[in-house]
């Protein structure tokens, strides 16, 4: 199988190329030589490549940024699926495209299911759901693959803030009060592959790790697994308080839960989902 990766130098696209599966063929794009946002380009790459599959973890991510920075957050993460989606079906090539929990408005209490109503709160947001929708429109066989809280041991990221925050002062203070799930990036890119590997797979999927967390109790898993994996010398202490999104206001609503329902992935991908305080354990002793 040949496939073809966009955002190749994120933190999905990284894991995407270390974790491909055997008797595969990684084309990986960054911005440089793939701008998924020009339509143009788009059918020029996809035509040369001739890939079997296209993963598409290019994106927009400045959630704050985007507010004020709409054009480029549209043009990215909305006009950018619609022109791979017009590719992939024009070449008819499977699409896999990786989208957000902001896409919903967290007012809920219970776990988000894939076909619960999109209700963005911000441009962010609203520019994914627009670029989700263009999807389904176009190419109603692709896979959409929601996530939340990516991290990995590279590139900026929560843990890696904290963790520099924590060996650089006493105190800090995280927001208790918005409640979602953090996930290795590498659990996205395994349960990707999985559901590239079952030709009968399509529509939305949530994937995150198991369990769920404030930033708060994230961030205190940070300093506890961060010390006991040398990260932060053992003599260091850290007051981690905990804080309200009122007390940090940002330009960006977030969405106040988050959790996303994995169940359909699960069943479809055949893969067992590891709560997220382990998988970060084993990721922060590496």
């Amino acid at each position: 199988m040949k496939i073809l990766v966009t955002g190749k130098n994120g933190q999905l696209g990284q894991q995407l190329q270390k974790q491909a599966p055997a008797h595969t063929t990684i084309i990986a794009h960054g911005r440089d030589t793939l701008d998924i946002a020009d339509k143009e380009q788009v059918f020029t790459v996809l035509q040369q490549a001739q890939p079997d599959l296209v993963i598409n973890a290019a994106a927009y991510t400045a959630v704050d940024k985007a507010e004020s920075d709409t054009d480029q957050a549209h043009r990215v993460n909305a006009r950018g699926p619609e022109n791979l989606a017009l590719a992939c079906r024009e070449l008819g090539i499977r699409l896999i495209h990786v989208s957000t929990d902001f896409v919903f408005d967290g007012k809920q209490s219970h776990p988000y299911l894939p076909g619960d109503t999109r209700k963005p709160l911000g441009v962010y947001g609203e520019s994914k759901a627009r670029g989700e929708e263009a999807i389904e429109a176009i190419l109603p066989e692709a896979i959409i693959v929601r996530t939340a809280w990516v991290y990995d041991r590279e590139g900026g990221n929560f843990v890696n803030t904290m963790l520099r925050l924590m060996n650089e002062r006493d105190q800090l203070g995280v927001v208790a009060d918005q409640i979602g799930t953090p996930t290795w990036a590498g659990t996205l890119a395994n349960n990707i592959y999985a559901l590239a590997q079952n030709p009968e797979a399509m529509g939305i999927y949530h994937c995150t790790d198991a369990g769920v967390a404030s930033w708060y109790d994230f961030a205190v898993a940070i300093y506890e697994e961060g010390k006991a994996a040398g990260l932060i010398p053992s003599e260091k202490s850290v007051q981690i308080k905990p804080i309200t999104t009122a007390d940090f206001p940002t330009p960006a609503k977030r969405p106040a839960y988050s959790v996303l329902d994995k169940s359909r992935l699960v069943e479809d991908s055949g893969i067992e989902l590891n709560h997220w305080r382990p998988v970060l354990r084993k990721i922060l002793a590496t």
